[in-house]
């Protein structure tokens, strides 16, 4: 009687647990599925598959190994990039000395200027001269059309006498770094004049002709 009423038991709780009988089937089917695919795999296809996976391994090892080429070429041919950067300073510095002296009321037509600025234009083309040695060379800006991969346009100046986008004004020279940009040129490029100052330039002329 007791061995007939814990069967029972064991039947209601299972009645009472469908999910888990599911969950049974479920994994059952899952392995046996496993199973029936690893008794499908011939020896010829398991070793295609190695051979797959190892080529796909050389190629993954061919991949990192031209990268590391690369970013050691790249480390070789541009790594001196932040230093030249640095080093450029000392043009920007050569051009701002001339032009406070060029504006010094005390200092104009002076013969003391005019030396000074002689001595300027000697240490700066020097220091081109190095640069370019080292494959950093000036980018051609003034009346070049604005380029956005070499220039950088400051402001805009009205000027009748050239095609609109034309650079007019070198604000501070760009570089390049053998076939990268070091930095841009800044520039102020012209455009157009406007009605008014049309009008103004004709009236201007009309009253010089009188």
């Amino acid at each position: 009687m007791e061995k007939e009423h814990t069967k029972n038991q064991k039947q209601n709780q299972g009645d009472l647990n469908p999910e888990n009988d599911t969950e049974e089937k479920e994994a059952s089917t899952s392995q046996s599925e496993t199973l029936e695919e690893v008794k499908e795999l011939s020896p010829e296809d398991k070793i295609t598959e190695l051979e797959d996976k190892l080529a796909r391994t050389f190629a993954e090892m061919e991949n990192q190994r031209r990268r590391f080429e690369k970013e050691k070429e790249d480390a070789f041919e541009y790594g001196g990039s932040s230093f030249a950067k640095e080093a450029l300073s000392l043009i920007d510095n050569l051009e701002r000395s001339k032009i406070i002296l060029e504006s010094d009321d005390t200092l104009k037509n002076t013969n003391a200027l005019k030396k000074t600025l002689e001595h300027f234009d000697i240490i700066s083309k020097d220091l081109i001269s190095i640069f370019s040695k080292n494959n950093i060379k000036p980018i051609e800006s003034l009346n070049k059309k604005l380029d956005p991969n070499y220039h950088q346009a400051m402001m805009e100046i009205e000027d009748s006498t050239k095609e609109p986008g034309t650079i007019i004004q070198e604000i501070q020279k760009g570089f390049t770094i053998k076939d990268r940009l070091l930095r841009p040129s800044l520039v102020g490029v012209a455009k157009k004049p406007s009605e008014t100052d049309k009008k103004n330039e004709e009236n201007k002329e009309n009253l010089e002709k009188k």
